[in-house]
């Protein structure tokens, strides 16, 4: 039988995942209207389930929204929320025509508020605060029962009022519940302060977030969260955190809605919360402080939040752990335009300038100034006219505070470090930045194109490479160490850890002598060395052939457009620069005490996470053109895409004309990595979009027919090595043959002596080049005849696989295609079962003879003939008895 459902013309209820300040504001609304019904939603806290179920549920006439009649509701009764999406099990009564809605809550505002006919709502401890006014007011008494309840919801929601949210009116509701019998005993029993389900989930996000940062020596723990909405008792589990990890210090941020909201906790006088709060737009004491913040993100409000901390804990930080060394100098007597010329080399934006006799510090020279004076024509001049000679200098035992005031308060760009008389370092601007904003991460956008940034990719490293490469690099880093040296991992490694992409090529840098730690590392490791003292680089080879390439911390430079670099001594700061992208200036420390530590100078992580190719600075492309070529072959590989301004470069160097400077030698090795890439068409596209095929040379261009080769190319070698052989092809090649498809001989002639090939080179192209055109002719002709498929076995054997590949990329016609296929996968290794010895024991004298037995044992076997043992001999002897 069908249950009559209830009229209830009122209805009071509240919030899902209600607490008990949801429960008790419900109770308490209740005595403001009397006949109303109560309905609870359907999911409670587990320790506000066991009360209800034990007390309210036969105290009170709670009910749930299917017991009533929505049409019969025309007052709703909203309690501890506005929010529209936390009372969805009321939802359909929002719909009622004339329908009065009152709110009573202590929440912030939020842009899914519901307006209420009427509203109490105040910035209040709990919301039972709110309605215990509005019944003291109106003098409405209660029972002990019903001052216990209320008074759960004031102690829950305030944290027995040690929240900040805490307000002198919670006060005066509880003394009032008391007076009216609240049983403290009774609520000091049933405030479990144990964690809700909810809260764990909040708490255990905070913990993952949370990273620890040592702040001028003191450790400082941050932790983030975004939720979905308000929770009031967001500082609970910022003290759970303190308690858990045994934190000094602790920042824990939480976006809740269109708000941030900070609260901070020190265990220490050496950081005053209260002070950086205030500067937030908050306040409170020095242990203890909140602050909510609008219209920010938690990334900003983080930047500031280090700003602060780094402006208000005091610096121990000495000027030797923050210069950059050696340092690029030149001499007073440089004139303008060389000098000029060094800074763009190495990418200075100033350059100390040292006395010659001396070499002690006679000025500085800015990059600006410098560029303006050529303009004007002084480029002879030389740079003691011009250079800055009212400076400062530092020894290396001054600190931050020194640093500042010089660079800051003086305006001086640079600082040079002298130690007895001799520059040994300097200190630019960009290195203050970066040690006041030690969390790179956090630096704002303005600073991006000058930020180092450093974590710790310890743990990524372990997950991701395998077991022995993990020890190979930490016995380096050991080796490092007790050598005195500095030891990274760079390039490409590097990159392709943080996508997650396979590479085992160890290429290590290191800041000292990079020969003399190959050379021990080779001895330590059972190995040998190969030197090259013109680059400070090395390889050393072990004894399993793995090879690991190591190179002195070095900065290139390029004498003329297009030129090999030069090298000279560095930092790691330098070597990086001198790096093609972005994404290759990366570094990973491996000496011990910062094993697994990420260098990014340049915002190589965020060009990674971006998607970006982007060049460091704007003269790379016409230093060596070949970048070029390998920012299309990274684009394509990553499926990334150049950035507007390497890509305005780009387009800038093809228009100089300068690949005709280029080696031909060294064109053709960057062309040859594309070739060997597993989407060489869409780097060719992207070559012929920039100009780039012609400006290497004239001949060579994508045309249609050439566009539809090379995919048919592409979409053979894929099918290939879906085969899973194992055999190697030389894919350069085939891409070669259908690049150059329709030029003939003697163009590609022109075309090879500009990639400077050797004659064997040459030889080997057009030897396969010729063998492909006549397979062509020979299988229409077989085609033709309607030949058997041994015939077609003899025209196809003589090709290697690169040229039947090639064949079936070249063919149009589809069974041509499928028989080509099918002697690659059924015919190509095809070998008579009977040998050479076989055709002895049967008396048959080695010779030519023996060749054309056996080839037409294969024939026959092809055809199918003769394709057992057994059956071969018998053809033998019957086709050959009378030369037996």
């Amino acid at each position: 039988m069908k249950k009559t459902k209830i009229n209830a013309p009122i209805v009071i209820t509240c919030h899902v995942n209600a607490d008990f300040d949801a429960l008790s504001s419900m109770i308490a609304a209740g005595k403001l209207y009397p006949d109303s019904v109560m309905i609870f939603p359907g999911s409670q806290e587990k320790n506000l389930k066991n009360f209800f179920i034990q007390s309210a549920t036969y105290l009170y006439n709670f009910k749930s929204f299917k017991e009533i009649d929505p049409a019969s509701v025309k007052q709703l009764i909203i309690v501890d929320t506005r929010q529209k999406s936390r009372v969805k099990h009321v939802a359909p009564l929002l719909n009622n025509p004339d329908l009065e809605i009152h709110l009573y809550d202590h929440h912030p505002d939020s842009d899914e508020d519901i307006t209420g006919t009427v509203e109490f709502v105040k910035s209040w401890g709990s919301t039972t605060s709110i309605i215990s006014e509005i019944l003291m007011d109106r003098e409405i008494d209660l029972t002990e029962d019903e001052a216990t309840i209320l008074g759960l919801g004031i102690y829950e929601d305030t944290g027995c009022f040690t929240f900040t949210s805490t307000t002198s009116h919670d006060y005066t509701a509880a003394s009032w519940l008391l007076s009216q019998g609240m049983d403290l005993n009774m609520v000091s029993d049933l405030i479990n302060r144990d964690l809700s389900a909810e809260q764990v989930s909040i708490l255990n996000s905070l913990l993952d977030s949370a990273t620890s940062h040592k702040i001028n020596g003191i450790d400082v723990v941050v932790a983030n969260v975004t939720l979905e909405h308000y929770v009031g008792d967001f500082a609970l589990l910022a003290h759970k955190i303190l308690d858990m990890e045994n934190i000094r210090v602790l920042f824990a941020i939480a976006k809740m809605m269109d708000r941030i909201h900070v609260v901070a906790r020190s265990r220490t006088t050496d950081v005053d919360v209260g002070v950086i709060c205030s500067s937030l737009g908050g306040g409170g004491h020095s242990f203890a402080a909140s602050a909510t913040i609008k219209q920010k993100t938690i990334t900003q409000v983080k930047d500031e939040l280090f700003g602060l901390l780094y402006s208000q804990i005091n610096p121990q930080i000495l000027v030797s752990n923050l210069m950059s060394s050696p340092s690029v100098t030149i001499e007073e007597d440089v004139n303008i335009s060389q000098a000029s010329e060094t800074m763009t080399r190495f990418g200075l934006k100033a350059i100390p300038v040292v006395f010659k006799d001396t070499q002690k510090c006679a000025g500085i020279l800015e990059h600006q100034l410098a560029d303006k004076a050529v303009g004007h024509g002084l480029g002879k001049v030389p740079v003691k006219e011009y250079m800055i000679t009212d400076f400062t200098t530092l020894g290396t035992t001054e600190d931050l505070y020194k640093v500042m005031e010089v660079i800051i308060g003086q305006r001086q760009r640079l600082i040079p470090i002298e130690e007895d008389d001799k520059i040994i370092g300097v200190v630019t601007r960009t290195d203050l930045i970066n040690n006041i904003i030690k969390e790179p991460a956090r630096i704002p956008e303005t600073l991006l194109p000058e930020r180092k940034r450093e974590r710790n990719i310890k743990k990524m490293l372990r997950d991701r490479l395998p077991e022995n490469i993990i020890n190979l690099l930490e016995k380096c880093g050991k080796l490092s160490h007790d050598m005195g040296f500095q030891l990274y991992i760079v390039g490409g490694f590097v990159r392709d850890i943080l996508l997650d992409r396979d590479n085992l090529d160890v290429d290590l840098v290191v800041e000292g002598d990079g020969i003399a730690f190959a050379k021990k590392l080779a001895s330590e490791l059972g190995g040998r060395v190969r030197a090259h003292h013109k680059f400070q680089t090395a390889v050393v080879i072990l004894e399993d052939e793995q090879k690991i390439d190591v190179a002195t911390a070095r900065l290139e430079y390029y004498e003329h457009p297009a030129a090999l670099p030069t090298v000279e001594l560095s930092s790691i700061k330098m070597d990086l620069y001198r790096r093609d992208f972005s994404i290759n200036a990366l570094a990973v420390h491996l000496n011990p005490n910062n094993f697994g530590k990420l260098v990014d100078f340049f915002g190589g992580q965020k060009d990674i996470k971006d998607k970006i190719i982007r060049v460091l600075h704007s003269l790379s492309f016409v230093e060596d053109p070949t970048r070029i070529i390998r920012a299309i072959r990274f684009e394509q590989r990553f499926s990334f895409r150049i950035g507007l301004q390497t890509e305005k470069l780009i387009k800038n160097a093809v228009d100089l004309n300068i690949f005709h400077k280029l080696s031909g030698s060294r064109i053709f090795h960057e062309l040859r990595m594309i070739f060997e890439e597993n989407n060489p068409l869409g780097c060719i596209s992207r070559m012929e979009n920039f100009g780039l095929l012609r400006n290497i040379h004239p001949l060579l261009k994508l045309t249609p027919s050439i566009n539809d080769i090379l995919l048919e190319t592409e979409k053979v070698i894929n099918w290939f090595q879906l085969l899973y052989t194992d055999e190697q092809i030389e894919k350069w090649m085939l891409y070669l043959l259908g690049l150059l498809n329709t030029i003939n001989d003697s163009q590609a002639k022109i075309i090879f002596n500009r990639f400077n090939f050797s004659k064997k080179q040459e030889q080997g192209f057009f030897g396969l080049r010729g063998q492909v055109q006549e397979g062509v002719a020979e299988l229409y002709k077989w085609q033709k005849e309607q030949g058997s498929l041994s015939d077609l076995y003899f025209i196809l054997s003589p090709l290697p696989v690169e040229g039947l590949l090639f064949l079936i990329a070249r063919t149009r016609k589809d069974d041509l295609r499928k028989k080509i296929s099918y002697f690659i996968t059924h015919l190509r290794n095809v070998q008579p079962q009977v040998s050479g010895k076989d055709l002895k024991e049967m008396g048959i004298k080695p010779g030519p003879l023996f060749g054309e037995i056996l080839k037409d044992l294969k024939a026959a076997q092809i055809d199918g003939l003769s394709c057992d043992r057994q059956s071969q001999i018998e053809w033998v002897k019957n086709k050959y008895k009378n030369k037996i």
